[in-house]
Order: structure tokens, then sequence, then C-alpha cells
């Protein structure tokens, strides 16, 4: 279990990237949503060791992580959003390389790990091409690679399928799916469908703070009888906005179909639809923006 308790980080230019983030997080997948700027990689940043956080606490097992961060790295596999590699070392030889950082030192069981993580990422055909030339889904799938070196039992994921074509995408849930089974893996991302499709528990992030939390049946669950449709000319949007709490717009096909969410009927030809992880994190982040724009 990862205990996260009271996580302040504010930088030099007064940004307050977090702002008391509290969670626990069990074994399994774990997928933390928010948009871009919400304190998603300043809080995995700082579970990774790769900063202190100005207050709080953090422990992964046994573990205090902020009093002895080396214990916490070599039970740690981290892919983040972007990483660099050597632009003429094949995959073969940079997760070779990577072992030995690990302190993977026998040259026989190095070599079979490597193969077998090659393998597990379906990389094994492309192993003695530059990492440099793959692409963003084969990359993304070295970078899995080297975060399962050393047996992890805590796995950080940064928006790791932005960018990915479809089948990219389902090959890289395929692959995560098969990881969480043991271990704790972290999957931070502003993607709604990754969270949807693999989380089983979840927090959404905004402004550096959580602001929900718990299984993505039980928050949709929560919208059920509240979600409102309807398809709209797109010079009715900005009236209506004044009028509901619209929490999505699709334009399709020239006109709008927006989401309202309402505790009753607002009639006006909307439709009752049932919810889903969309609609529960679009509610919870817009409703946010509201409160603070009233504050």
């Amino acid at each position: 279990m990862l205990e996260l308790s009271g996580l302040t980080k504010t930088y030099g230019n007064k940004v307050r990237a977090l702002d008391g983030v509290s969670l626990s997080i069990p074994k399994g997948m774990f997928g933390l949503l928010g948009p871009n700027g919400a304190g998603k990689s300043s809080l995995m940043r700082t579970i990774a060791t790769l900063q202190a956080p100005d207050q709080g606490s953090l422990t992964f097992g046994d573990i205090d992580i902020l009093k002895d961060p080396q214990a916490l790295r070599a039970t740690l596999g981290y892919l983040p959003q972007d990483f660099g590699v050597y632009p003429r070392m094949s995959a073969r030889a940079m997760l070779d390389h990577l072992a030995v950082l690990k302190g993977l030192s026998n040259t026989k069981e190095r070599k079979n790990i490597v193969e077998t993580l090659l393998e597990q990422t379906n990389l094994t055909q492309h192993a003695n091409k530059a990492v440099a030339s793959y692409s963003g889904g084969m990359r993304q799938r070295f970078g899995i690679a080297q975060a399962l070196l050393g047996d992890p039992q805590l796995i950080i994921v940064d928006e790791p399928t932005a960018g990915l074509d479809p089948e990219e995408r389902n090959r890289f849930h395929n692959l995560l799916s098969e990881i969480g089974e043991n271990v704790v893996v972290i999957l931070s991302t502003h993607i709604v469908e990754d969270v949807s499709d693999l989380c089983p528990n979840m927090a959404i992030m905004n402004r550096g703070r959580i602001v929900s939390h718990g299984a993505p049946g039980d928050l949709i669950a929560e919208l059920e009888g509240k979600v409102w449709a309807r398809m709209i000319e797109k010079s009715e949007l900005a009236g209506l906005r004044d009028r509901f709490q619209i929490i999505s717009e699709r334009l399709t096909m020239g006109r709008v179909r927006i989401h309202v969410l309402s505790d009753e009927n607002p009639g006006e030809g909307f439709e009752s639809v049932t919810p889903d992880l969309e609609d529960v994190y679009f509610a919870t982040i817009r409703g946010g923006v509201a409160e603070a724009a009233a504050a």
C-alpha cells in the first residue's frame, strides 16, 4: 500500500503544484486523472523521489520514502512523460546497460531478464534497432521494459498513451493490465478512456488537489439520474451556458450535443442519459472551476 498524507509543493514562481494531497493506493492499477497542469506530474515526481515535498509524508509498505528515498528507488519502476535515450544504442544494448545500473551484475541472469522483457513488450524482432528510431508506441513499450527492470513493486507511468494510435494504445493497455495484477501501478493521464478501461480504483486531480476518488463504478453511480443531454445549434450554446450547468459539449455534424448536470429534469427537450466516467470527470473538473470562479 502506498500512503500519501498532506503533500504540498510550491515552486519558486509561487505556483502551488500540490495542495494537501492525501491518498491510499492499493495493489493493482490506480488511475490518476486530471487536465494538463493539474499537478499530476509533480505528484509523480514526488513519489518517485525526484523532488521533495514542502510538507507531508509518503510511505510504501514499511518504507518511509522521504527519510529513505534509496529504499524506494530499489523497488521502483518509472516511465516519465519524456525519457532520453542514447541515439545510436539498440534496445537490447540499452536495456542491458540500464540493467547494470539497476545492480544486475550477473551477466547470464541479466541477459535472460533483458530477453524476457523484450519478448514481454513485443520488441524482440526490433531489439537490434536504435531506440531513437522507434515509433511512439514502440518507444513507450521500451519505456515499460526499462521500468520493469529489477522486479519493481511500485510502477509509475506518466501520460503513457498520449499520441499513440488506437492499435498501439490497445497493445499498451494489455501490457499494463498484465503488469498490474501483482504490484502497485499508478497510471497518470488526462485520457478518461485509459482509466475507464484499466483501473479498478482512481482519483481525479485538479489545481493541485485530489477532488474525487473511489472506484469508477461508484463514482458513475453517484450521477445516476442527474445527467441530461440535448442536441442544439451552435448559436444556442452561449445562452444555455448561463442557464444550465453544462458539463460537456461535443460538436456532431454541425450541431452540438451537450450534457447538463441537474438533480431534476431541466425540461426544454433534454433527455436523461446513462452517465459514464467522462461525465464524472467533466462534472468534477468543471464544478471545481465554477467554485473557484465564484470564490
